[in-house]
């Protein structure tokens, strides 16, 4: 599995797999499908009300937990300082673990820059290895940036060939974040992934559509997480260190018209400042 280096010197797998969406049953099912499958990197958060699960599927994987890269992420309500040194120590709780790789305040709305020294307390006491954040746009990353006494090693956010996130990435350059991507391969749209210059590469690496928009993201420097409850799928979508893009046709992908297919709102929906009981597991 390749990594990538974050700006503390720690390594992020390239590839990682997200629960999102998937209920305790279909976590405790598919996540040690995945772990067999190889991967390394797991992704949840306490809103996807699953990390309870994710916690037992690995410890009932046999997979040793250092050999993992376990990412979790703390919605807006857990944000004011106090709330926030309370639900690291449950987040952790429900995962049964010591510690989490990494970190992230998972909207950008309420009262962030408050609870990043939170998260920075937590670095230090040996709790979270790495912080960032996610969906956070770049006045309110700099709002961390400018108080921050441990930057973001991450910043997930949409990114697939429709949405680069070129510019984000050129006002972050020298920060050294890690861009991670959700909704990599469009969500599903078949528009993107019928796209003729991925029909192309794809005749010409002997790969699929989805391979070729994976490789693009590696090439991209993008940790990526590709959701999938299908066993080869998720043997696919590992499958692409063993070829690579020519510039030429990563200029080319570089070239799709862009559009997201999610904007997150500028003011925060009701249900995401109210705060909920996250040992009520989906």
């Amino acid at each position: 599995m390749q990594s990538f280096i974050m700006n503390n010197g720690l390594k992020i797998p390239a590839v990682g797999y997200g629960v999102f969406q998937m209920t305790s049953k279909e976590v405790l099912e598919h996540l040690p499908q995945a772990l067999d499958a190889g991967y390394t990197h797991i992704d949840t958060a306490n809103a996807y009300f699953n990390e309870v699960a994710v916690g037992q599927a690995i410890r009932s994987s046999g997979v040793a937990r250092e050999r993992l890269f376990v990412t979790s992420k703390l919605f807006p309500q857990s944000y004011p300082y106090k709330q926030c040194v309370k639900d690291i120590d449950e987040t952790l709780a429900r995962l049964g673990m010591d510690y989490v790789d990494l970190l992230l305040f998972h909207q950008p709305y309420g009262e962030y820059v408050e609870g990043w020294k939170a998260m920075e307390e937590a670095v230090r006491a040996g709790k979270v290895r790495s912080i960032g954040l996610s969906n956070f746009p770049m006045h309110k990353i700099q709002e961390i940036l400018d108080v921050a006494e441990i930057r973001p090693a991450v910043l997930q956010v949409e990114i697939n060939p429709y949405w680069n996130q070129h510019e984000l990435k050129r006002q972050l350059a020298g920060t050294g974040i890690v861009f991670e991507g959700w909704y990599p391969l469009g969500h599903g749209d078949r528009a993107l992934l019928e796209e003729p210059v991925f029909a192309r590469l794809a005749r010409k690496y002997g790969k699929t559509s989805a391979q070729i928009i994976m490789r693009w993201h590696l090439q991209e420097g993008n940790v990526v997480f590709p959701k999938t409850l299908n066993p080869r799928h998720m043997k696919d979508n590992l499958d692409i260190f063993d070829f690579a893009l020519e510039d030429e046709e990563m200029a080319e992908i570089n070239s799709l018209p862009q559009r997201p297919y999610y904007q997150v709102p500028d003011e925060p929906p009701a249900f995401v400042l109210t705060h909920n009981d996250y040992s009520r597991q989906a």
